[in-house]
């Protein structure tokens, strides 16, 4: 299993917007992706335009190729992408220890 990891910020004010846009591309599109696992979706205390979205894929490959690869990430990044402050920072972890 892989752990994608997706450090976004949005403008602040746009907060409310961007978690019932991120519901409905998780819904519709991510969800939809072969090798897709799961996803939590995390909001900053401290800096509460800031959100930790991690995604559970099969493979990296899934992620990387597959879903980036597919309409879904297009449909993905229309509705998510606008309520973006930056480009999000992504990075992918594998499972050493768990308790």
């Amino acid at each position: 299993m892989i752990l994608e990891c997706v450090d976004i910020l949005v403008p602040a004010g746009k907060e409310a917007k961007f978690e019932r846009a991120i519901e409905l591309a998780l819904s519709s599109a991510l969800s939809k992706s072969p090798g897709y696992l799961g996803h939590k979706v995390q909001k900053g205390i401290e800096s509460p335009q800031r959100y930790l979205l991690w995604v559970y894929w099969n493979t990296l490959e899934d992620h990387t190729q597959g879903f980036r690869g597919s309409p879904l990430f297009a449909q993905w990044r229309a509705i998510v992408g606008p309520f973006f402050a930056q480009p999000p920072q992504v990075e992918h972890f594998s499972l050493v220890l768990e308790s």
